[in-house]
């Protein structure tokens, strides 16, 4: 199985070509350039370098969020546009999955983080069972403490159920992971909360990891066509922000 995968949310994005869950090719983006004119020729490099063509890709791969608005919507929208000329299936998924993906600890629960920019993190909290990462709630955007408290009182909560009484303190139950931890680490109200442990840092480039999970879920039947596809911005826009108001807070 050819995958084709892209992840154009935020600057730091990829193209990779993997065959099943093999890593043929990555292509990062490196500069200022504009995925506009920056995407198709990262595409055709990475098809060459692999040997493989377009009309040869089995499943088209794409982040779905969270990111920037023209970031998510360049790399959805050459998907769906590929998957109807070529009438091959698509499989969306989310950075904060591909980075929990990574987490090399057994901990029952992985929070994965983003930094969003503007004092923000993109934040997912994922329940472990075996090798499979099971979303909690939703994906947010936060402050990194309103963040760090709302996964105390997930885990908590779910602690609770499963042993009554004990409420023992989520801190050394979850493995924290982010291609960002500088953004968590250094925020004034969360130092000192030493009981979060090490932050796991993974590198930004998720277009790899999207394709292997792209390959898990197409091998198992899990596949989109492109009327299926949406984006998962978090973040709302400029425009909805005023005509709306402020955006709800976790926890608030």
């Amino acid at each position: 199985m050819i995958v084709l995968a892209i992840d154009t949310c935020e600057p730091r994005g990829s193209v990779a070509i993997l065959k099943d869950d093999v890593i043929l090719q990555v292509v990062a983006h490196t500069s200022a350039e504009e995925y506009s004119s920056w995407l198709l020729p990262a595409i055709d490099l990475a098809l060459k370098s692999a040997k493989s063509t377009l009309a040869e890709v089995n499943v088209f791969a794409a982040a779905s969020g969270p990111g920037s608005f023209t970031g998510v919507r360049i790399g959805l929208t050459t998907v769906k546009a590929w998957s109807e000329v070529f009438n091959k299936s698509i499989v969306a998924v989310s950075r904060l999955e591909a980075v929990a993906a990574q987490s090399h600890s057994q901990d029952p629960y992985v929070a994965s983080l983003i930094d969003a920019q503007r004092g923000q993190i993109f934040g997912a909290l994922y329940k472990r069972a075996a090798s499979e990462l099971t979303l909690i709630d939703q994906e947010m955007v936060a402050s990194p403490d309103v963040f760090l408290d709302w996964v105390d009182q997930q885990v908590a909560g779910n602690d609770q159920q499963v042993a009554g009484n004990d409420q023992q303190v989520a801190g050394n139950q979850v493995a924290w992971i982010s291609t960002d931890p500088d953004a968590l680490e250094t925020h004034a109200t969360c130092k000192g909360r030493a009981a979060r442990g090490e932050i796991q840092r993974v590198q930004p480039i998720l277009a790899p990891l999207i394709g292997k999970i792209a390959f898990q879920r197409a091998s198992q039947g899990h596949l989109l066509d492109p009327l299926s596809v949406d984006a998962n911005y978090v973040r709302r826009s400029y425009v909805e922000v005023f005509q709306k108001g402020p955006a709800h807070v976790p926890g608030k």
